[in-house]
């Protein structure tokens, strides 16, 4: 799968009544099991041991998951819930009817201390075969390779600003430019719908502000 060493191959069925028993999983999570879920198989296992790779600071191992689906949609509030409870970092690969998908979260510690994660969103590939999907395991250590993985699937979203730019930082730069765009739209809206001169001239500053921080971006 995706080119990977075979040390790294684990290829184990997963049943989905083992995601039952051991998530904290809703009614609604449940039924998205049922009806978009066809099979989980935990494929690979990226870690020190199973690789010429150093360990990571952050990330200690990279699972893969390859999902098949019963639908071309997935709620992303299922990977969400696997992502918060398995204490690794994890590589979805979705598959519909020969065609992948690959979703990644940016994934950090909780504050809290324990092993729960929070993720803050999710990356993803359009429909591609699977010889299409832009994944190079690249990297010296596992945190590297995570890193690598999530921009490689974002693509331009998270392109650096500079050589030197973090992970963490061209994250956060994305999700600045996401609530600019709603920003953004909500106030052209109300534009629209402003009958008042001057309130439309006060906001059309305030949109004129916007658009040039997002250009900055």
């Amino acid at each position: 799968m995706i080119g990977l060493p075979k040390t790294t191959e684990f290829n184990r069925r997963i049943p989905k009544q083992k995601f039952y028993e051991n998530i904290d999983i809703t009614p609604a999570l449940r039924k998205v099991f049922v009806e978009q879920v066809k099979i989980i198989y935990w494929k690979n296992k990226i870690a020190a041991s199973t690789t010429n790779l150093a360990q990571g600071n952050e990330v200690t191992e990279l699972e893969v998951f390859e999902v098949r689906l019963n639908t071309p949609v997935l709620d992303e509030g299922l990977l969400r819930q696997i992502d918060r409870t398995i204490p690794y970092h994890i590589l979805f690969l979705l598959e519909y009817k020969g065609k992948y998908q690959a979703w990644i979260g940016y994934k950090e510690a909780a504050v809290s201390g324990n092993k729960a994660f929070k993720v803050n969103g999710y990356y993803h590939t359009e429909w591609l075969s699977e010889d299409e999907l832009p994944l190079k395991l690249e990297g010296l250590n596992i945190d590297a390779v995570y890193e690598n993985f999530v921009r490689q699937i974002a693509g331009d979203k998270l392109k650096a600003e500079t050589s030197g730019e973090s992970l963490k930082a061209s994250v956060a730069r994305d999700e600045h430019r996401k609530q600019l765009e709603k920003q953004i739209s909500v106030l052209e809206g109300k534009i629209r719908k402003e009958k008042q001169l001057n309130k439309q001239m006060q906001m059309n500053g305030e949109l004129k502000k916007l658009k040039k921080e997002l250009e900055v971006l």
